[in-house]
């Protein structure tokens, strides 16, 4: 009986020492700050991969103009503006072609477009099972890192590399929590 309960607590101590990133459902988080071009926050972004390996996404942002902005998750964790160049290109370790409705895609960084309302705030929930948390060749955490870009245009989806989105006016550098 006493070895049972000296496995347990040294289980529960192992798992608290992993517990930064792994929640108590087993899912993996990640957050970033999302900032503009002068450096100001405008927004955060939440990340979970949850048991399966799908990765969640929840970014609210405000101040930015209305209408649809393309989003991607980018290959380099810096943010340094205005233009946000030192995040690279999008994460696309696969090489594949961009946009969610290309047949020969999408990157592993592709996202829906992000809606700004008329009072300029947007919100973009949503999930892919391209990109990961955990370990591997798809992972957002590696040793450079990696990024959530805000563009200044719609996303068509199609067109490589950025589906016409425009230029980048927000960056978040994902980090494990």
């Amino acid at each position: 009986m006493r070895t049972r309960w000296l496995g347990a607590i040294l289980g529960m101590v192992i798992l608290a020492a992993g517990a930064t990133s792994v929640g108590a459902t087993g899912a993996i988080h990640a957050h970033a700050r999302i900032v503009d071009a002068s450096g100001a926050a405008i927004g955060w972004a939440a990340l979970t991969e949850d048991a399966t390996g799908r990765l969640h996404l929840s970014v609210h942002v405000d101040g930015l103009a209305t209408g649809r902005h393309g989003i991607h998750l980018h290959a380099v964790g810096i943010c340094e503006g205005p233009t946000f160049a030192t995040a690279g290109g999008h994460h696309n370790p696969l090489g594949v072609e961009h946009g969610l409705d290309n047949p020969a895609g999408a990157h592993a960084g592709d996202l829906p477009n992000l809606i700004v309302n008329v009072a300029g705030r947007g919100r973009l929930v949503a999930s892919t099972d391209r990109a990961t948390l955990s370990a591997g060749l798809v992972s957002l955490i590696d040793a450079d890192g990696s990024a959530i870009i805000i563009h200044a245009n719609e996303d068509d989806q199609v067109h490589s590399p950025t589906g016409n989105s425009g230029g980048r006016i927000a960056c978040g550098v994902i980090q494990a929590d």
